[in-house]
């Protein structure tokens, strides 16, 4: 099994830290320090997640050399859909011309997209799919208070995707590690009756430096590697703070940790799979890295994973 390709789509619209700090109150360069953000893509009012989905998952194809009709099957892993149902896999599936493919959307917060490539990564290895699309997007700006300066300058939106598909003799996705916590539940909540963003920052914070430097170093000896052996580490972009406390704590070079926080915020499930377009934009990412992911968010739920990136499309089973 390889990962062939990686597109991701954002909106036009970008959101500054100057808005943001007059509504609150705030000296914008007050929140570069807090959260690591300057700007955000925002998507503007009619603009739908799963059209930025779309976007993300045809330039992971172009990229990859493969067409929608190769696809067998469309994870996408989002909290954000416009819909309760029907939801945005199948949409995507139809925007992208894949017809037929299975689709399914994955509610697991800012490990959503982690989920979705593990499943994939288990569907091929199971030998019911060839190629699947791992998606991660969301579209979070909508559910935030404006007031609250705990949160309205965390997230953006977005989408990325990655291709995987079935290759003799290559092993792109390692051990997974997946878990979850339901007993801290109210550290970050989304309610359907207020529809608002809520968290308990400086928690959250202590939870996600601890587990996702805890399952870095779990998922790198499950893929019998030590850390010193990873390529490129991609954590989940919630904030510039979050992310260099993780890479202090495991000793980790900065030049081989991925931080676009700066010019895209947190984009939840799109997190992961925008950090690794951009990687891969930039010249960071080549085919043959060791590459780990880890993410973390709501639930709790976070989870790590060693993939090795590249092989050739097509290919065996």
């Amino acid at each position: 099994m390889a990962l062939t390709g990686a597109g991701m789509s954002v909106p036009e619209q970008v959101l500054s830290n100057a808005a943001i700090a007059a509504r609150l109150g705030v000296d914008e360069e007050w929140i570069t320090r807090r959260t690591g953000t300057n700007t955000r893509h925002v998507a503007a009012a009619g603009q739908r997640l799963d059209q930025f989905a779309a976007q993300a998952a045809q330039a992971a194809l172009a990229q990859a050399g493969l067409a929608a009709a190769d696809v067998d099957a469309v994870l996408l892993g989002t909290t954000s859909a416009e819909e309760m149902s029907p939801h945005a896999a199948p949409l995507v599936a139809a925007d992208i011309g894949a017809v037929g493919a299975a689709a399914i959307d994955v509610s697991a917060a800012c490990t959503g997209f982690l989920s979705c490539l593990v499943m994939g990564a288990s569907m091929i290895e199971a030998g019911r799919a060839r190629v699947v699309l791992a998606i991660g997007a969301d579209m979070l700006t909508r559910y935030l208070d404006g007031d609250d300066p705990g949160s309205a300058m965390l997230f953006g939106d977005g989408a990325g995707a990655v291709v995987l598909t079935a290759a003799d003799g290559v092993s792109g996705v390692g051990p997974a590690i997946l878990s979850s916590d339901g007993s801290r539940r109210e550290l970050i909540r989304l309610e359907r009756d207020e529809l608002l963003i809520r968290m308990d920052g400086p928690t959250v914070y202590r939870h996600a430096v601890q587990l996702m430097s805890d399952v870095a170093v779990q998922a790198s000896s499950e893929a019998g590697l030590a850390i010193t052996d990873i390529d490129l580490f991609v954590f989940h972009q919630a904030n510039s703070r979050i992310i260099e406390a993780v890479g202090q704590r495991l000793a980790l070079d900065p030049d081989r940790v991925v931080d676009v926080v700066g010019s895209f915020a947190n984009t939840s499930a799109g997190s992961l799979p925008i950090a690794l377009a951009a990687a891969q934009r930039d010249g960071r990412l080549h085919d043959g890295d060791h590459v780990l992911l880890a993410a973390f968010g709501a639930g709790l739920v976070w989870g790590g994973v060693v993939i090795t990136w590249g092989g050739a499309p097509g290919g065996g089973s």
